[in-house]
Protein backbone atom coordinates (compact mmCIF):
# COMPACT_ATOMS: atom_id res chain seq x y z
CA UNK A 1 0.00 0.00 0.00
CA UNK A 2 1.42 3.23 -1.20
CA UNK A 3 2.41 5.56 1.97
CA UNK A 4 -0.40 8.15 1.17
CA UNK A 5 -3.46 6.25 0.88
CA UNK A 6 -1.79 4.65 4.77
CA UNK A 7 -1.98 8.37 5.95
CA UNK A 8 -5.30 9.45 4.75
CA UNK A 9 -6.82 6.09 6.46
CA UNK A 10 -5.27 6.85 9.18
CA UNK A 11 -6.17 10.65 9.27
CA UNK A 12 -7.74 12.11 12.40
CA UNK A 13 -10.11 14.30 10.32
CA UNK A 14 -12.33 11.47 9.49
CA UNK A 15 -13.68 10.39 13.24
CA UNK A 16 -15.51 6.97 13.44
CA UNK A 17 -18.97 5.72 13.02
CA UNK A 18 -19.52 5.32 16.28
CA UNK A 19 -18.19 8.69 17.06
CA UNK A 20 -20.17 10.46 14.99
CA UNK A 21 -23.04 8.97 16.39
CA UNK A 22 -22.60 9.64 19.97
CA UNK A 23 -21.84 13.29 19.26
CA UNK A 24 -25.05 13.68 17.19
CA UNK A 25 -27.33 11.85 19.96
CA UNK A 26 -25.67 14.00 22.54
CA UNK A 27 -26.52 16.94 20.76
CA UNK A 28 -30.07 16.11 19.92
CA UNK A 29 -30.20 15.35 24.02
CA UNK A 30 -29.30 19.04 24.65
CA UNK A 31 -31.53 20.39 22.21
CA UNK A 32 -34.21 18.40 23.91
CA UNK A 33 -32.84 19.87 27.57
CA UNK A 34 -32.39 22.84 26.24
CA UNK A 35 -36.54 23.05 24.98
CA UNK A 36 -37.81 21.67 28.46
CA UNK A 37 -35.93 24.73 29.98
CA UNK A 38 -37.50 26.97 27.56
CA UNK A 39 -40.97 25.65 28.20
CA UNK A 40 -40.41 25.84 32.04
CA UNK A 41 -39.83 29.57 31.63
CA UNK A 42 -42.18 30.23 29.31
CA UNK A 43 -45.13 28.57 31.32
CA UNK A 44 -44.21 30.95 34.00
CA UNK A 45 -44.69 34.09 31.57
CA UNK A 46 -47.55 32.14 30.38
CA UNK A 47 -49.41 32.04 33.78
CA UNK A 48 -49.02 35.51 34.41
CA UNK A 49 -50.36 36.74 31.73
CA UNK A 50 -53.19 34.80 32.12
CA UNK A 51 -53.32 35.79 35.51
CA UNK A 52 -53.72 39.40 34.63
CA UNK A 53 -55.85 39.08 31.79
CA UNK A 54 -58.36 37.58 34.04
CA UNK A 55 -58.22 40.75 36.53
CA UNK A 56 -57.81 43.17 33.76
CA UNK A 57 -61.22 41.27 31.84
CA UNK A 58 -63.59 40.72 34.67
CA UNK A 59 -62.54 43.82 36.97
CA UNK A 60 -62.05 46.63 33.67
CA UNK A 61 -62.70 46.22 30.35
CA UNK A 62 -66.12 42.80 30.80
CA UNK A 63 -66.09 39.48 29.10
CA UNK A 64 -69.09 37.16 27.89
CA UNK A 65 -71.08 40.40 27.61
CA UNK A 66 -70.92 41.08 31.10
CA UNK A 67 -70.16 44.38 32.73
CA UNK A 68 -67.08 45.39 34.40
CA UNK A 69 -66.83 45.77 38.20
CA UNK A 70 -65.58 49.59 37.28
CA UNK A 71 -68.03 49.65 34.72
CA UNK A 72 -70.79 49.93 38.20
CA UNK A 73 -68.59 51.12 40.56
CA UNK A 74 -66.43 54.31 39.73
CA UNK A 75 -62.45 53.83 40.85
CA UNK A 76 -62.46 57.55 42.97
CA UNK A 77 -65.61 56.18 44.90
CA UNK A 78 -63.57 52.65 44.89
CA UNK A 79 -60.31 53.84 46.19
CA UNK A 80 -61.38 56.94 48.16
CA UNK A 81 -64.68 54.96 49.87
CA UNK A 82 -64.05 54.45 53.84
CA UNK A 83 -67.20 51.31 53.73
CA UNK A 84 -66.89 48.25 52.61
CA UNK A 85 -70.47 46.36 52.77
CA UNK A 86 -70.99 44.74 48.97
CA UNK A 87 -72.57 42.01 50.40
CA UNK A 88 -75.43 44.44 52.46
CA UNK A 89 -78.76 46.17 51.33
CA UNK A 90 -77.07 49.15 51.02
CA UNK A 91 -73.47 48.11 49.73
CA UNK A 92 -70.74 50.03 50.04
CA UNK A 93 -67.65 49.92 47.77
CA UNK A 94 -64.97 51.69 49.37
CA UNK A 95 -61.40 49.46 49.40
CA UNK A 96 -60.10 51.74 51.85
CA UNK A 97 -60.66 49.49 55.34
CA UNK A 98 -59.12 46.27 53.62
CA UNK A 99 -55.74 48.54 52.71
CA UNK A 100 -56.07 49.89 55.93
CA UNK A 101 -56.15 46.53 57.81
CA UNK A 102 -53.60 44.93 55.43
CA UNK A 103 -51.11 47.77 55.44
CA UNK A 104 -51.50 47.57 59.37
CA UNK A 105 -50.91 44.16 59.70
CA UNK A 106 -48.07 43.94 57.13
CA UNK A 107 -46.55 47.18 59.38
CA UNK A 108 -46.75 45.23 62.87
CA UNK A 109 -45.39 42.15 61.02
CA UNK A 110 -42.26 44.71 59.27
CA UNK A 111 -41.57 46.18 63.03
CA UNK A 112 -40.92 42.67 63.77
CA UNK A 113 -39.77 40.38 61.64
CA UNK A 114 -37.73 42.76 59.66
CA UNK A 115 -35.32 43.50 62.58
CA UNK A 116 -34.99 39.79 64.16
CA UNK A 117 -34.74 38.51 60.68
CA UNK A 118 -31.41 41.33 59.89
CA UNK A 119 -29.61 40.73 63.84
CA UNK A 120 -30.10 36.88 62.95
CA UNK A 121 -28.52 37.42 59.59
CA UNK A 122 -25.73 39.08 61.12
CA UNK A 123 -25.21 37.06 63.91
CA UNK A 124 -24.98 34.07 61.64
CA UNK A 125 -22.56 35.50 58.83
CA UNK A 126 -20.36 37.20 61.11
CA UNK A 127 -20.69 36.24 64.91
CA UNK A 128 -21.72 32.38 64.99
CA UNK A 129 -19.15 29.46 64.32
CA UNK A 130 -19.78 27.22 62.12
CA UNK A 131 -21.10 24.49 64.68
CA UNK A 132 -23.59 27.20 65.86
CA UNK A 133 -24.78 28.43 62.36
CA UNK A 134 -25.20 25.04 61.91
CA UNK A 135 -27.70 24.54 64.45
CA UNK A 136 -29.62 27.63 64.36
CA UNK A 137 -30.18 28.03 60.91
CA UNK A 138 -32.31 24.84 60.39
CA UNK A 139 -34.82 25.87 63.44
CA UNK A 140 -35.12 29.38 61.37
CA UNK A 141 -35.61 27.10 58.80
CA UNK A 142 -38.55 24.95 60.20
CA UNK A 143 -40.68 28.47 60.66
CA UNK A 144 -40.74 28.88 57.09
CA UNK A 145 -42.28 25.33 56.80
CA UNK A 146 -44.90 25.84 58.94
CA UNK A 147 -48.39 25.85 57.18
CA UNK A 148 -50.04 29.53 57.98
CA UNK A 149 -53.00 28.27 59.40
CA UNK A 150 -50.96 26.86 62.27
CA UNK A 151 -50.07 30.26 63.11
CA UNK A 152 -52.98 31.64 62.81
CA UNK A 153 -55.05 29.36 65.37
CA UNK A 154 -51.29 30.02 67.24
CA UNK A 155 -52.55 34.09 67.46
CA UNK A 156 -55.97 32.86 68.37
CA UNK A 157 -55.37 30.66 70.93
CA UNK A 158 -51.92 31.86 72.42
CA UNK A 159 -50.80 35.32 71.42
CA UNK A 160 -54.40 37.54 72.44
CA UNK A 161 -55.13 35.48 75.27
CA UNK A 162 -51.60 35.23 76.87
CA UNK A 163 -49.68 37.55 75.40
CA UNK A 164 -51.89 40.68 74.39
CA UNK A 165 -54.49 40.78 77.27
CA UNK A 166 -52.69 40.33 80.59
CA UNK A 167 -50.52 42.87 79.21
CA UNK A 168 -52.56 45.31 77.64
CA UNK A 169 -55.94 44.73 78.17
CA UNK A 170 -55.33 44.20 81.93
CA UNK A 171 -52.21 46.24 82.90
CA UNK A 172 -52.65 49.20 80.13
CA UNK A 173 -56.37 49.62 80.11
CA UNK A 174 -56.38 49.19 76.34
CA UNK A 175 -59.71 47.26 74.92
CA UNK A 176 -58.01 43.82 73.07
CA UNK A 177 -60.92 42.31 70.54
CA UNK A 178 -60.72 38.45 70.09
CA UNK A 179 -59.66 39.02 66.56
CA UNK A 180 -57.20 41.73 66.23
CA UNK A 181 -54.53 42.94 64.03
CA UNK A 182 -51.69 43.16 66.62
CA UNK A 183 -51.68 39.31 66.61
CA UNK A 184 -51.83 38.61 63.46
CA UNK A 185 -49.24 40.99 62.17
CA UNK A 186 -46.75 39.16 65.55
CA UNK A 187 -47.50 35.74 63.72
CA UNK A 188 -46.43 37.22 60.34
CA UNK A 189 -43.83 38.90 61.56
CA UNK A 190 -42.36 35.60 62.64
CA UNK A 191 -42.89 34.00 59.79
CA UNK A 192 -41.38 36.54 57.71
CA UNK A 193 -38.02 36.18 59.92
CA UNK A 194 -36.80 33.24 57.54
CA UNK A 195 -36.81 35.47 54.53
CA UNK A 196 -35.61 37.94 55.93
CA UNK A 197 -32.58 36.17 57.50
CA UNK A 198 -31.52 33.70 55.03
CA UNK A 199 -31.65 36.20 52.06
CA UNK A 200 -29.67 38.47 54.30
CA UNK A 201 -27.27 36.79 55.52
CA UNK A 202 -26.36 35.35 52.05
CA UNK A 203 -25.39 38.89 50.73
CA UNK A 204 -23.48 39.20 53.77
CA UNK A 205 -21.65 36.40 53.26
CA UNK A 206 -21.43 37.52 49.93
CA UNK A 207 -18.80 39.97 50.79
CA UNK A 208 -15.13 39.57 50.27
CA UNK A 209 -13.20 38.83 53.52
CA UNK A 210 -10.39 41.39 52.35
CA UNK A 211 -13.18 44.30 53.29
CA UNK A 212 -13.14 42.59 57.00
CA UNK A 213 -9.39 42.08 57.16
CA UNK A 214 -8.96 45.71 55.85
CA UNK A 215 -11.41 46.77 58.77
CA UNK A 216 -9.33 44.56 61.33
CA UNK A 217 -5.85 46.06 60.20
CA UNK A 218 -7.50 49.19 61.32
CA UNK A 219 -7.66 48.59 65.13
CA UNK A 220 -11.56 48.09 64.36
CA UNK A 221 -13.90 45.51 66.63
CA UNK A 222 -15.54 42.57 65.07
CA UNK A 223 -19.06 44.96 65.70
CA UNK A 224 -17.78 47.93 64.32
CA UNK A 225 -16.94 45.68 61.26
CA UNK A 226 -20.02 44.37 60.84
CA UNK A 227 -22.06 47.45 61.40
CA UNK A 228 -19.82 49.96 59.81
CA UNK A 229 -18.32 47.40 56.60
CA UNK A 230 -20.24 44.49 55.90
CA UNK A 231 -23.47 46.21 56.57
CA UNK A 232 -23.15 49.28 54.23
CA UNK A 233 -21.56 47.00 51.48
CA UNK A 234 -24.61 44.68 51.80
CA UNK A 235 -27.03 46.95 51.62
CA UNK A 236 -28.73 46.62 48.07
CA UNK A 237 -29.53 42.89 48.94
CA UNK A 238 -30.46 43.29 52.70
CA UNK A 239 -33.22 46.15 51.11
CA UNK A 240 -34.33 43.80 48.64
CA UNK A 241 -35.14 41.48 51.41
CA UNK A 242 -37.33 43.84 53.22
CA UNK A 243 -39.30 44.42 50.19
CA UNK A 244 -40.02 41.01 49.69
CA UNK A 245 -40.43 40.02 53.15
CA UNK A 246 -43.46 42.96 52.85
CA UNK A 247 -44.54 41.38 49.83
CA UNK A 248 -45.01 38.45 51.19
CA UNK A 249 -46.90 40.06 54.28
CA UNK A 250 -49.01 41.71 52.52
CA UNK A 251 -50.63 38.78 50.46
CA UNK A 252 -50.61 36.27 53.59
CA UNK A 253 -53.97 34.89 53.63
CA UNK A 254 -54.95 32.13 55.78
CA UNK A 255 -53.10 33.57 59.25
CA UNK A 256 -54.77 36.77 58.84
CA UNK A 257 -57.78 35.29 58.02
CA UNK A 258 -57.80 33.63 61.39
CA UNK A 259 -56.46 35.72 63.76
CA UNK A 260 -57.75 39.53 62.70
CA UNK A 261 -61.20 38.41 61.76
CA UNK A 262 -63.69 39.54 59.07
CA UNK A 263 -64.53 43.39 60.06
CA UNK A 264 -63.61 46.06 57.76
CA UNK A 265 -62.71 48.64 59.54
CA UNK A 266 -60.94 51.45 58.81
CA UNK A 267 -59.06 51.88 62.32
CA UNK A 268 -55.45 52.08 63.06
CA UNK A 269 -55.61 50.80 66.06
CA UNK A 270 -53.66 47.06 66.79
CA UNK A 271 -56.38 45.94 68.91
CA UNK A 272 -59.08 45.98 67.08
CA UNK A 273 -60.67 43.26 64.84
CA UNK A 274 -59.74 44.22 60.71
CA UNK A 275 -60.23 42.66 57.63
CA UNK A 276 -57.26 42.61 54.62
CA UNK A 277 -57.85 42.31 51.55
CA UNK A 278 -56.68 38.52 51.25
CA UNK A 279 -59.32 38.04 54.27
CA UNK A 280 -61.99 39.03 51.90
CA UNK A 281 -61.03 36.74 48.75
CA UNK A 282 -61.26 33.90 51.17
CA UNK A 283 -64.68 35.11 52.52
CA UNK A 284 -65.98 35.38 48.87
CA UNK A 285 -64.43 32.17 47.62
CA UNK A 286 -65.99 30.11 49.81
CA UNK A 287 -68.97 29.75 47.04
CA UNK A 288 -72.03 31.93 49.08
CA UNK A 289 -71.79 34.33 46.66
CA UNK A 290 -73.48 34.10 43.23
CA UNK A 291 -71.47 34.44 40.44
CA UNK A 292 -71.69 37.38 38.23
CA UNK A 293 -72.86 39.38 41.34
CA UNK A 294 -71.42 42.32 42.13
CA UNK A 295 -69.25 41.01 45.02
CA UNK A 296 -68.24 38.28 42.90
CA UNK A 297 -66.99 41.11 40.52
CA UNK A 298 -65.01 42.73 43.34
CA UNK A 299 -63.33 39.33 43.91
CA UNK A 300 -61.30 40.27 41.08
CA UNK A 301 -61.11 44.16 41.47
CA UNK A 302 -59.56 43.83 44.83
CA UNK A 303 -57.01 41.04 43.42
CA UNK A 304 -56.02 43.31 40.79
CA UNK A 305 -55.12 45.92 43.53
CA UNK A 306 -53.21 43.20 45.77
CA UNK A 307 -51.58 42.01 42.18
CA UNK A 308 -50.47 46.02 41.67
CA UNK A 309 -49.20 46.39 45.40
CA UNK A 310 -47.13 42.93 45.08
CA UNK A 311 -45.69 43.55 41.84
CA UNK A 312 -44.56 47.54 42.71
CA UNK A 313 -42.97 45.92 45.65
CA UNK A 314 -41.05 43.46 43.66
CA UNK A 315 -40.56 46.76 41.04
CA UNK A 316 -38.73 48.49 44.15
CA UNK A 317 -36.93 45.29 44.81
CA UNK A 318 -35.28 45.09 41.84
CA UNK A 319 -34.45 48.69 41.47
CA UNK A 320 -33.04 49.17 45.01
CA UNK A 321 -30.84 46.31 43.98
CA UNK A 322 -29.59 47.63 40.40
CA UNK A 323 -29.25 51.03 42.17
CA UNK A 324 -26.74 50.33 45.11
CA UNK A 325 -25.36 47.04 44.18
CA UNK A 326 -21.48 46.44 44.82
CA UNK A 327 -19.54 44.65 42.21
CA UNK A 328 -16.23 43.57 43.99
CA UNK A 329 -13.82 41.27 42.16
Amino acid sequence: MPLETFMKSCSVDQPPRSLTRHLTIQRLREQVIQFILFACALLSIVTTVGIIYILVAESIVGVGGNTAYFEEVSPWEFFTGTEWTPQFTDPQYGVLPLLSGTLLIAGIAAMIGLPIGLASAIYLSEFASTRTRNFIKPILEILAGIPTVVYGYFALVFVTPYVLRPIFQDLLGFEVDIFNAASAGIVVGIMIIPMVSSLSEDTLRAIPRSLREAGYALGSTKFDVSTKIVLPAAISGILSSFLLAISRAVGETMAVTIAAGQAPNLTMNPFRSVQTMTSYIVNVSLGDTPVGSMSYKSLYAIALTLFCMTLTMNFLSHLIMRRFREVYE
